[in-house]
């Protein structure tokens, strides 16, 4: 595809979830004028913080976009500078080059997803990607491919770079403890991602923990223990504390641009380059460990990942 510009279609909405605006007024820009009356005032605050030349992606475009709702698609195409509505979302194969679902109700990722896989488009698909092993299955061979790409941005959090770069300082890492806003499925993934970014070891158990909310520790190879607490109902936080034997710290993340503009970088890149962006495993991983932890409530247990068969 050379210098060309790549064409990005858009698919939003699902409820309390604005990354159709967030994610396209990066790639493009945005209006002022277009995001009053958006119904995202939150989102519109906080990419005018930015400077301009924060915004713009390494050659692509969002040229198209789809909600369920006409109005919906009207606001997200004027708040985002974006040409082309369409008034079903398969029509836009043949007009672009990448599909980029920006909705986090992971019931409906397959069938949204699967008109454009297999029409060998490049997608990003908002994280989780499927709380079922069977649908996994299905999208694995587009991991593997480079041809889809699912993650939460905070995969890519600037607040944990300095973890990343100088995990050796920790030593022998012993707990890791993440406690996150709202539910397991959709924010304890945020945590997952985030962890995941820098730890090396592989995830062998899941555990649920006695809690008045969704609780599980997760049992690692090299002994580690990894905790993620979703506490629905509290005040807002995404944070992380690591202990290891030679030091620990602690990490609040806050900056959703940085890490959204980060994502949608690297998913340029497999465009570019038609390779994936992230290990497959990863995503695969996690989702099993999300499935796990389900699991394991249920029937008070602990859950070996390899029983999550996809």
């Amino acid at each position: 595809m050379g210098d060309l510009v790549r064409r990005i279609g858009v698919i939003g909405l699902s409820e309390g979830n604005g990354h159709p605006f967030s994610f396209s007024s990066i790639i493009n820009g945005y209006s002022d004028e277009g995001f009053e009356g958006s119904g995202w005032e939150v989102i519109h605050d906080y990419v005018r913080r930015r400077d301009k030349s924060e915004f713009g992606i390494d050659g692509l475009k969002v040229t198209h976009a789809w909600t369920q709702e006409k109005a919906q698609t009207e606001k997200l195409c004027r708040a985002c500078l974006i040409p082309h509505a369409v008034v079903k979302y398969e029509d836009m194969v043949g007009c672009v080059d990448a599909v980029i679902i920006a909705r986090d109700d992971y019931e409906n990722h397959l069938e949204m997803a699967m008109p454009f896989l297999e029409a060998g488009l490049f997608v990003f698909v908002d994280k989780p990607l499927s709380l079922d092993a069977k649908e996994l299955g299905k999208f694995s061979p587009y991991l593997y491919s480079g041809k889809l790409m699912s993650c939460s941005g905070l995969y890519y959090a600037k607040e944990l770079d300095e973890v990343r770069a100088g995990l050796q300082n920790y030593g022998r890492l012993k707990l890791i403890r993440g406690a996150v806003v709202s539910m397991w499925e959709k924010y304890g993934v945020h945590m997952l991602y985030a962890i995941f970014s820098f730890i090396r070891s592989r995830p062998l158990s899941v555990i649920s923990l006695e809690a008045l909310h969704f609780s599980a520790a997760i049992g690692m190879e090299d002994g580690c223990l990894v905790q993620i607490d979703a506490l629905e109902d509290s005040p807002k936080t995404f944070s992380i504390d690591i202990w290891g034997e030679k030091s620990r710290s602690s990490h609040e993340i806050v900056d959703n641009f940085s890490m959204f503009r980060r994502m949608l970088w690297h998913f340029s890149q497999s465009i570019k380059n038609g390779k994936s962006a992230m290990n497959p495993e990863t995503t695969l991983n996690i989702m099993r460990i999300l499935i796990a932890g389900r699991v394991a409530k249920k029937e008070k247990r602990k859950v070996l990942l390899h029983e999550i068969e996809l």
